[in-house]
């Protein structure tokens, strides 16, 4: 159970180790393929086929014995009987005598006795005669067993995230499934009755639900299966309901709102007695959190707070971090990148503030310059950046030209 924080707030660095610490990665197990696209591999996998796993053609054309042709050219052709055709994946000729040729196609398998593919290109194309101009080298336009991959070789490493081109191997060499963890399945509840959904019409008083559209597509991009619930009115009765109602098909739960000072925090109120920890932590925005365990399989739950900014910065400084280790993926955390500032900052004294920003690199020049102010309701200016510019706790202003650590939020890693 997350232990309560001390009398000033926590640093970023104190709650991510709070929420990383007691986590642990999912279970492994064999899925197929195309599930593991993006999930990191949980075994070194080695080549029990090799590729190509038989001789064979590069082009089409005519096998051959490279010596019988030596001396084919424009004004001396070599003519060859033809003994055969041999397509791709159905190879009825298995050796070629001297003195033979066979017509092969692209892909089909080399037969014993043939050392060199004579291109279309280099013939008349002859049914029962072909009538060669140019003689191949021996072993020309043919590729080898085992050129690409030999039986045994290492082809994945454990860890390594799954894309297109791996899946395209494992299934060359055969493999129909392979070991990684699971997406974690996210839960993402938003509270407060003030909230609607969008495309309905809006009371003078109520504002429509942006947030947990942002945290599920925040989830979803992270890999993980994301469920975004209906609004939660701002009654505990009713939170926990909806929160019982959902563990069932929960790995994380994410909520947002309801974790202040106010007279309405229902998150706050409804999870506080139940040893979920709440408290301040040193940064802007998002500086009021929550972190704990609920249910019977004590599923860990985010409770972030109710401002979009906010919300979306708590989660990529501390649920994405724990997506990624419950997936056996790393780093955790994004990586920072150094940036020079296009124009000054200023920023609050004690708390380590995240600007956006728009990060540009221009060639070897690398810049990030501030998208608006530092309100974190301004999620307009959110979706017009594509960083955050980290200023440290004990930094008040900084100019332009300094340089600056900035956490790239659209860059795989």
């Amino acid at each position: 159970m997350p232990e309560q924080g001390g009398p000033g707030p926590d640093t970023v660095e104190q709650h991510l180790d709070r929420v990383l610490r007691d986590l642990e990665p999912l279970p492994v197990f064999p899925q197929p393929l195309m599930d593991a696209l993006g999930l990191a591999c949980a075994e070194d996998i080695t080549a029990e086929v090799a590729l190509p796993s038989f001789d064979n053609s590069a082009m089409d054309g005519y096998a051959v014995v490279a010596q019988d042709v030596v001396s084919a050219s424009d004004g001396s052709p070599v003519h060859l009987p033809v003994v055969g055709e041999i397509g791709a994946g159905n190879a009825r000729l298995l050796a070629l005598a001297p003195g033979t040729a066979a017509k092969i196609m692209t892909g089909a398998p080399v037969p014993a006795g043939a050392d060199a593919i004579v291109p279309y290109e280099w013939t008349d194309r002859g049914v029962a005669q072909v009538e060669i101009t140019r003689a191949p080298q021996p072993g020309q336009h043919i590729r080898p067993a085992g050129e690409d991959v030999s039986v045994g070789d290492l082809v994945v490493e454990r860890g390594t995230v799954l894309g297109p081109r791996h899946l395209g191997l494992l299934a060359s060499i055969g493999r129909a499934t392979v070991r990684s963890r699971p997406r974690p399945r996210v839960v993402i509840l938003s509270t407060g009755s003030e909230l609607r959904e969008p495309g309905v019409p809006l009371g003078h008083d109520s504002i429509y639900d942006g947030n947990s559209f942002l945290l599920a597509a925040a989830a979803r991009r992270a890999g993980a299966l994301a469920y975004r619930v209906g609004i939660v009115p701002d009654e505990p009765g009713a939170f926990l309901d909806a929160l019982e109602d959902q563990l069932v098909r929960a790995d994380v739960v994410v909520t947002s709102g309801g974790v202040s000072q106010g007279d309405f925090d229902v998150v706050k109120e409804a999870l506080a007695p139940k040893g979920v920890w709440f408290g301040p932590v040193a940064m802007q925005p998002g500086k009021p959190q929550g972190f704990g365990f609920v249910g019977e399989d004590n599923t860990p739950i985010f409770t972030l707070p109710g401002n979009p900014v906010s919300s979306y910065i708590s989660f990529q400084l501390f649920v994405l971090p724990a997506l990624r280790k419950l997936m056996g993926m790393t780093p955790w955390s994004r990586p920072t990148v150094p940036a020079r500032l296009t124009h000054a900052v200023t920023s609050p004294e004690g708390r380590r503030q995240f600007l956006r920003g728009e990060y540009v690199v221009d060639g070897a020049t690398v810049t990030v310059s501030p998208v608006g102010g530092p309100g974190s309701h301004l999620i307009g200016d959110l979706a017009s950046s594509n960083a955050l510019v980290v200023i440290p706790e004990d930094t008040t202003s900084l100019a332009a030209g300094a340089q600056v650590d900035v956490l790239p939020l659209d860059l795989d890693y």
